[in-house]
């Protein structure tokens, strides 16, 4: 008896209803997994585009930053004179009133070096007498012996001190380069720069010329914003410590101040290392009590500004959870460093408030469009 014939194969592509059911979350998943992976590439693409050129985007940066802070100065000037003048003269001004500000530094630490150079001696020698005591019990010759292997350490590595001096110095021509650029840029930014948005949006497809507008004036506005209020914060925080300093008598309180100024444009974790730093100095200066009134001042500044000055000068320019800020800042610095633990934010808020206006372009576009015009540096 012959067996009857096989069942013919289903075509090929054709499987059977319970083969080709997926579930409706792994389809779901699967669109967004893709999604995301071509957006990580794009991302990934751009910083390693950036990061061949970080030079010139640093630059850029600052010109825009430059341009977010002088703009209201130039445009103030340009009621009584022409708008290339009024810029010259804004960008004069601000830059005399950085030289001044370093020329008062290096006066202030010039003033107090023979000072200094006694009480951080006698500093050391109260610490090292300290640790003599109970209950930590050290040894002189421990501190003998670390003296004489950081002196070893210092003759054996001359050359590479010594090179590193010298590279130390091409860095220097670097952001002399860099800051050079920022000038060029933040010029023609602020003379013109709504002149050069529209030209570079009208060069742009029509359909994709109004999504552009929205999103540039969205991007400048939360930059500005942001710009604006991080200076403000940043101007507090230096004022409240110099101020605590100079009441507490740490030596080098301008310079504290300043480097309190400039650690503040890295939220959450610039204030508190820079004060710790002032910490530092306190101790080896003035001892350990008013070291630790320093520390609380860490505490009590990290308050005001985590629970004032952020929610009140920052809310109405970025809306970012503390958690993404930190997240930002962590995730920046491990990209680039300090130059990116600075920009992450800024550029974390731009993103967002980008993807709000073309989100909301949808319910009023008119609106969005109208406001979207003002947009560029």
């Amino acid at each position: 008896m012959s067996t009857p014939p096989d069942p013919p194969a289903p075509p090929l592509g054709r499987l059977s209803g319970a083969e080709t059911h997926v579930p409706h979350w792994l389809r779901t998943a699967a669109a967004y997994s893709w999604r995301i992976l071509a957006v990580g590439i794009v991302v990934r693409a751009t910083f390693s585009v950036l990061g061949q050129y970080h030079r010139i985007a640093v630059a850029v940066f600052l010109g825009l930053v430059l341009t977010a802070v002088l703009r209201p100065v130039a445009t103030l000037f340009a009621r009584v004179m022409p708008r290339a003048l009024a810029v010259a003269a804004s960008l004069l001004g601000g830059i005399v009133l950085v030289l001044g500000v370093l020329t008062l530094v290096g006066e202030t630490v010039a003033g107090q070096r023979t000072g200094l150079e006694r009480e951080f001696v006698a500093g050391i020698d109260r610490i090292e007498r300290r640790l003599e005591d109970p209950p930590f019990r050290l040894a002189p010759a421990v501190f003998d012996d670390l003296q004489s292997r950081i002196g070893e350490i210092l003759s054996s590595h001359r050359s590479a001190i010594i090179s590193t001096a010298l590279s130390g110095v091409s860095r220097l021509l670097d952001v002399l380069t860099v800051l050079a650029l920022a000038l060029f840029c933040a010029v023609f930014f602020m003379h013109s720069g709504d002149r050069q948005w529209r030209w570079l949006c009208n060069q742009l497809p029509a359909v994709a010329r109004d999504r552009v507008t929205v999103a540039g004036g969205a991007a400048w506005r939360t930059f500005t914003g942001y710009t604006h209020g991080i200076l403000l914060v940043a101007v507090t925080n230096a004022v409240l410590v110099g101020l605590a300093l100079f009441a507490l008598g740490v030596p080098l309180a301008l310079p504290l101040a300043l480097l309190e100024f400039f650690a503040a444009f890295i939220p959450l974790i610039g204030s508190p290392v820079a004060l710790a730093v002032a910490a530092v100095v306190a101790l080896a200066s003035k001892g350990p009590f008013i070291a630790l009134v320093v520390v609380a001042l860490i505490v009590v500044i990290g308050q005001i500004e985590g629970h004032l000055l952020h929610p009140i000068v920052m809310s109405w320019a970025v809306r970012l959870h503390p958690v993404v800020v930190a997240l930002s800042v962590v995730g920046g610095a491990v990209a680039a460093g300090v130059i990116g633990a600075v920009v992450a934010v800024p550029m974390v808020a731009v993103v967002w408030s980008v993807y709000q206006a073309l989100l909301d372009r949808t319910g009023d576009p008119e609106g969005l469009r109208a406001r979207g015009k003002q947009c560029g540096p």
